[in-house]
């Protein structure tokens, strides 16, 4: 079971049945006029009812509308800059099943992660508008961490099996780096966006641990013609939700690195930073510490 907290004047997001209650989850809503969500894939699988969560703010008694600016963000202040000053935010969470501990019966275990993800927000004159094709404009299409003021899912245009299996590495760059472009070109400034297209790309690419639980779920092939990360015990269809990575909202600690991106002064430095691991069985702890990216670097292998 894991939630997700993000940082940076943005919402919480949830995952596994759990709804967040403070930071405010959204359960993959934004400005609903209804007691249902609109779209449950729009930026995670929260695998809750369509119910619950919350919209996204206005700050103002005018609907914020197609507006970014206008939407009302949470706002957490510290009392002073040092430990001993330091303010602490409550992290309050309902779990839709129960949790146990380590004496009771195993159908009750559970373990909890918390996550966040950071950015370094800047004002409303950062926020990305409309979809110009400058170098700067589709950096910040990319980039910038946003509830967005529709309910439509970020688009993605899928790999084919030419990119992977084409005798000529020059013909499977080219087709490679024009999905790519068009892919960055194509993603909408009104629309969510949590982790980057290129970290959904890079999970469709991966292939899929064969070594983590699968039950009775059989997992196909996808569009490379093998098996990739987006299909888990889960998601055996490979249904995308934003541009989450399954295997990685799935299983923990991921053994793919989580910290992965270049330093921008506006925009996001992670997915995904660990703050906490709660569990009724201790001897998870030493697993959990060596496997967090918090404490252990990972690396991952790239042709030049």
């Amino acid at each position: 079971m894991k939630f997700l907290v993000l940082l940076g004047c943005l919402f919480g997001t949830i995952l596994a049945d759990v709804y967040l209650s403070n930071p405010r989850g959204s359960n993959n809503r934004v400005n609903e006029q209804s007691a249902t969500r609109n779209n449950g894939n729009r930026l995670f699988d929260t695998q809750n009812n369509a119910r619950g969560g919350y919209n996204t703010g206005d700050r103002t008694s005018t609907a914020a509308g197609n507006d970014a600016t206008k939407q009302y963000a949470m706002q957490y202040y510290a009392s002073g800059p040092t430990e001993g000053e330091a303010s602490k935010m409550v992290i309050e969470w309902t779990n839709q099943h129960g949790c146990g501990n380590q004496g009771s019966s195993h159908k009750t275990n559970c373990n909890i992660v918390i996550q966040m993800m950071c950015q370094n927000q800047g004002t409303d004159a950062d926020h990305p508008t409309g979809q110009g094709n400058g170098a700067n404009d589709v950096r910040e299409r990319n980039f910038y961490m946003r509830d967005g003021t529709t309910t439509n899912t970020q688009n993605y245009n899928q790999p084919n099996q030419n990119e992977f299996l084409n005798d000529n590495q020059n013909t499977k760059n080219q087709q490679y780096n024009n999905r790519m472009n068009g892919n960055y070109a194509n993603v909408q400034t009104n629309r969510g966006l949590h982790e980057t297209l290129w970290w959904y790309d890079m999970c469709r690419y991966r292939s899929r641990n064969w070594g983590v639980y699968r039950a009775d779920q059989q997992t196909n092939a996808g569009s490379l013609g093998y098996t990739g990360s987006e299909r888990t015990r889960q998601n055996n269809n490979g249904n995308r939700n934003g541009y989450e990575c399954p295997e990685e909202r799935d299983h923990y600690p991921y053994w793919q690195p989580t910290h992965q991106s270049e330093f921008m002064d506006k925009y996001q430095t992670t997915p995904w930073i660990d703050v906490a691991y709660l569990t009724g069985n201790m001897s998870d702890c030493d697993r959990v510490s060596q496997g967090t990216e918090n404490r252990v670097p990972k690396f991952r292998c790239v042709m030049p």
